[in-house]
C-alpha cells in the first residue's frame, strides 16, 4: 500500500481536485483507494456526497481515541473502487482539544497500517493549516505533493511550506519524496506564465512534468458528483492529471527527495 500526501499550507491551491482526480484515475484502473479527509472544512466529503454536519463517525474519533478501529469509520463512496475516511463538523474544535498533548503526531500513520491489506493507494487530503492533522499526513506518507497555483501569492504560500517541510522533516527522521505540482495555470495570461517560470526556477526538478490547467470540467463533474475523469475523460484537467499520475506510477523512484538536512530555497 502507497500512501500520498496532499498538502500546501495555501488554501484554495487544488488539493482537493487533486485528491479526487488521481484518486478516479487510480479507480479506474482496478486499485483499490482510500481517501482520507483530514480538513476541517469536509470538502472532499461533501465531494464524494457526505454530510459533513450529519457524521457521528468520521477521523475526528482517531484522534480522540486512537484505539477505534479505522474500518468502522469508513464510509463508502458513489464511485467505484474508492473508499472514504471522512472529516465531520467535529474537526474544527480538534486543533484546540489537542493543544498541548502529546503522542498524536503518529495517529493517522498506525490507523493506515492496520489498513495495509485492504487498499492499494491512500490520498490524504491535508488542511492548509500547519497542526496536528498536517503534522500527521507528513508522517504518515512516503510521497507528498504539494500543489501550487500558479499566481504569486500562491508561490509566497509554497515558499513558507518548503520552509515548513524542512524543519518538520528533522522531527520526522527521513527523507520525503517529494513534487511541486502547478495548478490552475492560464497559459493565456502572463502572470500564471511568469509564475510558473518561477516555480521551476525555485524549486528545478522537483516539479512535476504535469501542468494542471484552469478548466472549468473540474467544477462540472463536482456539480454532477463524479471525478472528473468519469465526467469527462477527454478533459485537458484531466489528461493533465493522467500525466502526472503517470509521472507518480512509472518514475516513483526517480521523484526527487526533500532530505532532512535540505535547506528550502
Amino acid at each position: 500500500m502507497q500512501v500520498w500526501a496532499i498538502a500546501n499550507q495555501k488554501g484554495g491551491v487544488g488539493k482537493t481536485t487533486t485528491v479526487v482526480a488521481l484518486a478516479g484515475l487510480l479507480a479506474q484502473q482496478d486499485a483499490r483507494v482510500l481517501v482520507v479527509d483530514l480538513d476541517p472544512h469536509a470538502s472532499l466529503t461533501e465531494y464524494f456526497g457526505h454530510d459533513a454536519e450529519s457524521l457521528d463517525k468520521s477521523v475526528y474519533n482517531l484522534f480522540q481515541t486512537p484505539a477505534t478501529p479505522v474500518g468502522q469509520l469508513l464510509l463508502p463512496t458513489q464511485e467505484p473502487g474508492i473508499t472514504i475516511l471522512p472529516a465531520s463538523s467535529a474537526m474544527a474544535s480538534l486543533e484546540r482539544q489537542t493543544a498541548g498533548l502529546t503522542g498524536l503526531g503518529l495517529v493517522v500513520h498506525k490507523a493506515m497500517q492496520s489498513l495495509d491489506k485492504e487498499f492499494d493507494y491512500v490520498l490524504l487530503d491535508s488542511p492548509p493549516v500547519l497542526g496536528i492533522t498536517m503534522i500527521n499526513a507528513l508522517a504518515a506518507c512516503e510521497l507528498l505533493l504539494m500543489p501550487v497555483q500558479t499566481e504569486f501569492l500562491a508561490i509566497k504560500g509554497l515558499l513558507r511550506m518548503a520552509n515548513t517541510l524542512s524543519h518538520l522533516l528533522v522531527s520526522r527522521g527521513q527523507p520525503l519524496h517529494t513534487l511541486v505540482v502547478p495548478t490552475m495555470y492560464d497559459r493565456r495570461t502572463k502572470p500564471s506564465i511568469q509564475s510558473l517560470r518561477t516555480i521551476r526556477k525555485e524549486f528545478g526538478e522537483r516539479v512535476s512534468n504535469a501542468v494542471i490547467p484552469h478548466d472549468t470540467q473540474f467544477r462540472n463533474a463536482s456539480a454532477a458528483g463524479q471525478v472528473p475523469s468519469r465526467y469527462n475523460h477527454l478533459a485537458r484537467g484531466v489528461q493533465a492529471y493522467d500525466l502526472l499520475l503517470t509521472q507518480l506510477l512509472r518514475q516513483r523512484h526517480q521523484i526527487p527527495i526533500w532530505e532532512v538536512t535540505s535547506p528550502a530555497k
